[in-house]
């Protein structure tokens, strides 16, 4: 798909180009001479008057008319270059990606030297250029009738550079995969529940263990109940749908040891239970699988970039609906690690299945555990909708996380964790612990739950009720599921020798 090359990108013929423009005249005259004396001077003129805009993020087409082989040129603003950061790039090239749709494009190509500016390296534009697109382009199909009108899909897209195209081309891949991991969660998180039960999930995880040579475990539900999984069966239990504890492992190292475990939620529908949802909170439940699939998205780019690092990702996947069979407020179930619940909240279930999955995680010898989660109304109240709350019982960790992120852009946000936390959870005056103790502090709640489970293992919990889905559309990608989060976890698992 992606193709590097040396040669100069204005004497190829190209159905369309991308051109990065930073708002410096010099800078223009600098990197685009040729363009402009192809023009004979005119794109000078064009930029002086603004018919061509340097601002950040305005995007201007212009056709050829034949001066150069190429056929059309987008041109993006990048603003001030010493204002352009990898996210402030990432989020212009998504939106100038956008008109490729409309210009119905089979291919296109991209000048990447018009994208390398400030502490921006030619791998990191590479990358970053690579991965906007790839989000940006993502298109849910949907249910609907096909249109008569026939689909234009871009299968080339070139990159002209005079870097090393040894450099470049690993970039430019890495780019795409990290893209690809988030639009397959999305595409996930998208699907209606009646299409992606829990058994969907888990051959969805087979399909990647054989693809990328993972070892897998599909526990069923008499293997959860000889492992004493209670409270995980608890939630499933009022659903004719089989549980699946899903578990997938890479290994990267020789000895299996310093391993991170990646936990997400898989609730593929939350009816609330008992405590049931109203009826505008119980539409768009179908995301409620969000941690789930945002972590079988960073196992996907694991899996193809192949770290040293040794990974264990477990999932816990039911749904939580209502029957006769259905669990119940004041029931007191016992968990994996024998620690007993009283259920004072049957929508407060998330928190119920991770309990046990982080135990399992534990097991499978994870010795630092992220769990992910659309846990909470709460973290919305907290942060709205564009920050991802954490909540941490290691400050070291939690700053690998922050790093993380920073490096994708998905912004965390840490909410207080504390001892009087830890006792509210504690609370219940007839078992161990209480999964709701009350309005207040909701989302930190949550997270406390957790760790109750977690104990001494170095642990971020992400709530990502917020930004799992959007109501409208960015420029990364559509309205409806994010992905969030995939490639923060990937890039933790990945390292310190990355270019992102």
């Amino acid at each position: 798909m992606f193709y590097i090359s040396n040669e100069n990108p204005y004497e190829s013929e190209q159905e369309c180009m991308l051109i990065g423009l930073l708002d410096q005249p010099e800078k223009f005259l600098e990197g685009l001479k040729q363009l402009d004396d192809a023009f004979q001077g005119k794109l000078t003129e064009l930029v002086k008057t603004g018919d061509i805009s340097a601002k950040y993020k305005l995007v201007t087409v212009l056709h050829s008319l034949g001066n150069t082989p190429v056929k059309r040129f987008i041109f993006i603003g990048l603003g001030k270059e010493k204002e352009l950061t990898v996210e402030r790039l990432r989020e212009a090239v998504g939106k100038a990606s956008k008109k490729l749709k409309d210009l119905r494009v089979k291919s296109f190509s991209i000048a990447l030297d018009t994208f390398i500016a400030g502490d921006i390296s030619a791998e990191k534009a590479a990358w970053t250029v690579s991965e906007a697109y790839t989000m940006a382009a993502y298109e849910f199909a949907g249910y609907r009738k096909k249109s008569n009108k026939p689909e234009v899909i871009i299968d080339t897209i070139t990159v002209f550079t005079n870097e090393d195209k040894k450099k470049i081309d690993p970039a430019v891949k890495t780019g795409w995969v990290f893209g690809t991991g988030v639009n397959h969660a999305r595409t996930l998180v998208n699907t209606p529940s009646n299409l992606l039960q829990p058994s969907d999930l888990a051959a969805y995880a087979a399909k990647l263990a054989d693809e990328y040579g993972f070892e897998i475990e599909l526990l069923e539900k008499e293997e959860i109940e000889k492992l004493g999984m209670g409270a995980f069966l608890a939630v499933n239990q009022g659903s004719e749908e089989p549980p699946f504890m899903i578990v997938l492992k890479y290994q990267g190292k020789a000895d299996w040891t310093d391993v991170l475990g990646l936990v997400g939620k898989g609730i593929t529908f939350d009816t609330g239970g008992y405590s049931i949802k109203p009826k505008d909170g119980i539409v768009g439940m179908k995301t409620d699988m969000g941690g789930a699939a945002s972590v079988l998205g960073a196992m996907e780019v694991i899996g193809r970039i192949k770290p040293e690092r040794n990974v264990v990702a477990v999932i816990p996947a039911t749904d939580n609906v209502i029957s006769e069979k259905a669990f119940k407020p004041d029931d007191v179930i016992t968990s994996m690690n024998g620690k007993t619940i009283e259920v004072l909240n049957t929508d407060a279930e998330g928190r119920l299945v991770l309990a046990d999955a982080v135990t399992y995680a534990k097991m499978h010898g994870a010795d630092r555990l992220v769990d992910v989660a659309t846990l909470t109304g709460g973290v919305i109240i907290a942060l709205g909708l564009d920050k991802t709350g954490a909540i941490t019982n290691n400050e070291e960790f939690y700053q690998e996380v922050k790093e993380a992120s920073n490096k994708t852009g998905e912004f965390i946000w840490p909410l207080p964790y504390t001892e009087n936390d830890k006792k509210r959870v504690r609370s219940s005056k007839i078992a161990d612990l209480n999964n709701s103790p009350g309005r207040e502090g909701h989302a930190i709640m949550g997270g406390a739950f957790i760790g109750e489970f977690v104990e001494n293992t170095p642990w971020v919990h992400l709530d990502i009720a917020g930004t799992a889905t959007s109501d409208g559309e960015s420029d990364l990608g559509p309205s409806g599921a994010t992905g969030v989060m995939v490639r923060t976890l990937a890039m933790l698992a990945i390292g310190e020798n990355t270019q992102g």
